[in-house]
């Protein structure tokens, strides 16, 4: 194992050789978001300093080459995470019936509504929905907890939503 001076120099070494390009890189990737950039650089650099034993020495761009294939791979899964996620109701709800500014008294109605139409689910859709939204699980993490296929889950998220906004909509 290197010691800490040594690991130090390694990582200011590679950001130095190739935290520009690698920037450059994602930024393409992440069309310009730079927020979501520097979080990807961050966390390919977290990656490389993790595996700093591992990673292939300078010559030749072979650290380059890492660097970039952990920043892609970063950024694709990002991707597919966001396409798992269904669409979130209260976004979809606000877009569909225009709702802007501060709407405090229809907020609370709204609210209340929404409330009463998840108590009317069954126990199974509610806890998807719990798991999808409020502990931010994927899909893949709720199949392998409840021993149930994807599909399964996939489907209660949708027919869970699908009542929901029929009965927001009776509202």
């Amino acid at each position: 194992m290197a010691s800490e001076h040594d690991t130090d120099t390694r990582i200011r070494e590679l950001l130095a050789a190739h935290g520009t390009p690698l920037a450059r890189f994602v930024r393409g990737l992440t069309m310009g978001n730079r927020h979501t950039a520097e979080d990807v650089v961050q966390e390919t650099l977290i990656r490389a300093w993790r595996h700093l034993d591992s990673l292939p020495p300078d010559s030749g761009g072979s650290s380059r080459r890492w660097l970039f294939t952990v920043a892609r791979r970063l950024v694709i899964d990002e991707a597919r995470r966001r396409q798992a996620r269904p669409v979130e109701v209260a976004a979809q709800a606000d877009q569909e019936y225009g709702v802007t500014g501060d709407e405090t008294a229809g907020t609370a109605i709204a609210s209340q509504a929404l409330r009463q139409a998840v108590a009317r689910l069954s126990a199974d859709h509610r806890r998807v929905l719990h798991e999808v939204y409020f502990r931010d699980r994927t899909v893949d993490e709720i199949a392998a907890e409840l021993g149930i296929p994807v599909g399964t889950v996939r489907s209660r998220v949708y027919y869970a939503l699908r009542a929901l906004r029929a009965a927001m909509g009776e509202g």
